[in-house]
């Protein structure tokens, strides 16, 4: 039996031996230096644009301005920065909700109140079908 649990401790050392060998070379291989693509020279003009920096540089994986057109690059990064604002907003409301800051009154003329409604995507079961359908409005127009 020891023979056995000797062979088993061997395995074991010998399988994390391995395994630590495996991260130390795969790691060593993330410092390695990359081999550099030549830019197409329509991306190079924006290789100083705000935000670009190395060792990327100007990066565009999915081509969106492969082409080089700097108003489409300029109504881009307008439209990015108008969905982080909103995405912003989005959190610190979910924050407010969460710290139990409500509106006060009534949600609808049957008496629900803001405060009984919960906070995140709970709140669709407790709001009221017409509200509902004003929110579907309002965001969807």
């Amino acid at each position: 039996r020891s023979c056995r649990h000797n062979l088993s401790n061997k395995r074991k050392s010998i399988t994390m031996k391995s395994a630590v060998f495996a991260t130390l070379l795969a790691s060593a291989a993330a410092f390695a230096p990359a081999s550099q693509k030549a830019s197409s020279s329509a991306l190079a003009a924006f290789e100083n644009e705000l935000g670009a920096q190395p060792p990327l540089g100007f990066y565009d994986p999915l081509g969106l301005v492969a082409d080089g057109d700097q108003e489409n690059f300029d109504r881009l990064r307008y439209t990015e920065v108008k969905h982080g604002r909103v995405a912003m907003l989005a959190v610190v409301g979910y924050l407010v909700q969460e710290a139990g800051v409500r509106l006060p009154g009534d949600i609808d003329y049957s008496g629900t109140s803001f405060a009984s409604i919960p906070n995140g995507f709970a709140a669709f079961k407790a709001i009221p079908a017409g509200g509902l359908v004003q929110l579907l409005l309002f965001v969807g127009l």
